[in-house]
């Protein structure tokens, strides 16, 4: 599983990103994190609000702060 975290690196960015470890600690999945702050290759995915989160080139959350939870609940449903 190779997940992007999606921003300028902004305080929402770091936020979404220390979620995100959290929520993968709590599943107990071992994945790649990246970092992409560059606004042109962030367009690809087709966000245009950050901060973004993709898991396997697919966008699960854009524009928002899930919780730690929610997050969860998106990798368990995406890893089905």
């Amino acid at each position: 599983m190779i997940i992007k975290v999606l921003g300028s690196g902004c305080m929402n960015c770091k936020t979404l990103e220390q979620r995100t470890v959290d929520a993968l600690k709590n599943l107990n999945i071992d994945a790649a994190i990246e970092k992409v702050t560059d606004y042109q290759q962030i367009a690809t995915y087709g966000v245009m609000r950050t901060p973004g989160l993709v898991v396997d080139n697919k966008v699960i959350v854009q524009g928002r702060m899930p919780t730690v939870e929610q997050i969860q609940e998106l990798l368990t449903s995406h890893a089905a």
